[in-house]
């Protein structure tokens, strides 16, 4: 057989070789490139609401997935859960109410202390809008909620624009924001049950000017009186439970506000900070600092 020429043998030699150190270089990169952080693992608990669940859902799990920071599944059926049903996540969002404490609407005392659990084994829970009007009596969710929607507590002006004023700027969730910024025609919540000072952290306000109520009250159960000209009204705030923490927020009326820059700013670093105790997530620049 005929050998090849050496010049012909030399020149596959040097393929094979500037080959094997691509390959090498492209094997040294591909390890050398550390993988990003594990995506947060958010269960969005709802099927009952005499809000818009079903609209404002998808909305609150596109926000949370459109930042790549979380994997978000949702359960419409949460009454019997367990703790093995939570186990796999680290933050539980409820978008959920009982209208008028209905009791065949409770989840049961199984599930209760499940979640309760939860929290205090150190992972967190967030609690949006209306459902600081859900479980009226359950002392423990009342806790974690810091301030509830109850008879007599609980009331809003017709929707309208509004600014955010931030109180705590150091604090993970709000730390590099504006100081102050607008909210696009939602609901300002007012005058709720709060539990004792220093039981909860308020991170954001927005003032509800009186002039603004007109005769009919939005609450017709129970017209509660307004004094003064008007008040700066918690929208924001954290509670500590255990080892875990709560974030709640009343923003977000419906699926038109939870896309607006500052609902979804606020909302997906109180997620994250709830299910972490730290903010990774980058602060758009319209509300940056």
């Amino acid at each position: 057989m005929r050998r090849p020429p050496r010049k012909e043998m030399a020149v596959k030699k040097g393929l094979i070789a500037i080959g094997v150190v691509l390959l090498g270089t492209f094997a040294s990169g591909q390890r050398g490139t550390p993988p990003g952080p594990p995506k947060i693992a958010a269960l969005i608990i709802t099927g009952q609401n005499a809000h818009d669940w079903k609209t404002s859902t998808p909305a609150l799990r596109k926000v949370l997935e459109d930042t790549g920071r979380f994997d978000v599944r949702v359960t419409e059926e949460f009454r019997g859960a367990s703790a093995e049903t939570l186990a796999p996540y680290s933050v539980a969002i409820v978008n959920y109410s009982d209208p008028r404490a209905n009791p065949a609407l409770r989840w049961g005392p199984k599930t209760d202390e499940a979640l309760l659990d939860f929290v205090r084994s150190g992972k967190g829970l967030v609690i949006y809008h209306w459902a600081t009007a859900a479980f009226d009596g359950w002392t423990e969710f009342e806790k974690l909620s810091g301030g509830s929607w109850r008879t007599g507590n609980g009331h809003h002006s017709a929707r309208h624009d509004f600014v955010i004023d931030i109180k705590d700027p150091e604090h993970p969730i709000t730390k590099g924001l504006k100081s102050s910024f607008p909210q696009t025609n939602d609901e300002l919540y007012a005058n709720l049950r709060w539990q004792p000072a220093g039981s909860y952290h308020v991170l954001g306000t927005a003032y509800d000017d009186h002039a603004l109520y007109a005769a009919r009250r939005t609450d017709s159960y129970a017209p509660q009186p307004l004094e003064g000209p008007g008040a700066n009204e918690p929208m924001f705030w954290t509670v500590d439970y255990g080892k875990g923490r709560s974030f709640v927020t009343v923003l977000g009326h419906d699926d038109t506000n939870i896309v607006t820059p500052a609902f979804t700013t606020i909302f997906t670093r109180g997620v994250e900070w709830a299910a972490t105790g730290n903010v990774t997530l980058p602060i758009p620049p319209g509300m940056a600092k």
